[in-house]
């Protein structure tokens, strides 16, 4: 509206509190995620927004683990000794409670558990067993109970390099471009990432070969993606995966049809036997060093790979010349 000599007067609607929550919501939900505070939570959020959970690394204690081992191992020794010169003293006293308890658990609890009006025990001699065979129950439940846990850790896979690396950089804050970067844990725990050997990851991927292995760390950025809050990066393994079962097929389809159609076209007897070696060398190189496939089964497909070579070469779709094929016959003269 214009009003003369009050120059331009613009009219407004109504105050209305409905929409003033919206803007204010909409405003909240474009403002970007803030990272959590440096030290434990942020590392927390760091394994907990990868989606494909490689990054669940954590230190194995290799050196602690084996001499906690050690530890219960010398105890479990004594507890031993113990025992068996209680039962070398039961043999040379060869009283007929020891014999009874030797021979009769409910004999042996019953005296070991009998008890005096003062309420001390009665026979003191069987309560001392009953607690040391108790007491080794529990040390050797510990004992193998840590035996089986370090034996799934040391065999359980190693984390990718490239995820190691990664976690390091994030953890020391390299990738900041400060002068002096500050770890995100202080202390002992700075020295989280130093030994890559006692590392332990709860979950690799399921398809970690060497052809996997080499695209992630030559090829990695091509499947790299930021996280929700845009605070960290990852790589997608579904990506990767699909990537190298392409590729993989891709080997395959060349392996098989590239060597069939070039032995197709050679004639020399001699160059067919040398392409033969030369496309199953090729075969047994790749399968070898670009997949996880042990040594028997690397054998056999190699087998089976130079099987059906031989038959194409000495089938009737080889490259040998037909026309000058010569054939014997016998011949007689009636």
């Amino acid at each position: 509206m214009w009003l003369s000599g009050f120059g331009h007067f613009h009219l407004h609607p109504p105050h209305n509190p409905a929409y003033d929550f919206a803007v204010d919501m909409n405003q909240s939900i474009s403002l970007d995620k803030p990272k959590p505070i440096q030290g434990f939570p942020r590392v927390a959020d760091k394994i907990a927004c990868d989606p494909d959970r490689t990054s669940t690394i954590f230190r194995r204690f290799d050196r602690l683990s084996a001499r906690n081992l050690l530890f219960l191992e010398a105890q479990l020794a004594e507890l031993e000794a113990r025992q068996k010169r209680s039962d070398e003293q039961d043999l040379v006293a060869a009283s007929p409670t020891a014999v009874e308890c030797h021979s009769d658990w409910r004999k042996f609890e019953a005296y070991a558990t009998e008890r005096n009006g003062d309420g001390s025990f009665a026979k003191p001699e069987q309560a001392a067993k009953m607690e040391l065979a108790l007491e080794i129950k529990d040390k050797l439940n510990e004992y193998h109970q840590a035996l089986a846990t370090h034996q799934v850790l040391l065999n359980s896979k190693p984390p990718a390099k490239t995820t190691i690396k990664g976690m390091r950089d994030c953890f020391l804050d390299t990738k900041s471009g400060k002068l002096n970067p500050t770890p995100q844990l202080w202390g002992s725990s700075m020295a989280r990432f130093d030994n890559e050997n006692d590392l332990v990851a709860l979950r690799v991927p399921a398809d970690q070969d060497r052809l996997s292995e080499l695209i992630l760390n030559y090829f990695g950025g091509f499947f790299k993606f930021e996280s929700s809050d845009g605070n960290s990066a990852y790589i997608s393994e579904k990506s990767l995966a699909r990537c190298v079962a392409i590729i993989s097929s891709f080997l395959s389809a060349i392996l098989l049809f590239g060597s069939i159609v070039s032995l197709y076209f050679v004639h020399n007897p001699y160059a067919l036997l040398g392409m033969l070696g030369g496309w199953t060398v090729l075969f047994a190189t790749c399968v070898g060093w670009l997949t996880n496939a042990k040594r028997d089964q690397t054998f056999a497909a190699t087998a089976a790979y130079a099987a059906v070579l031989v038959v194409f070469i000495s089938g009737t779709l080889g490259g040998a010349p037909n026309s000058n094929v010569v054939t014997s016959c016998n011949c007689t003269l009636t």
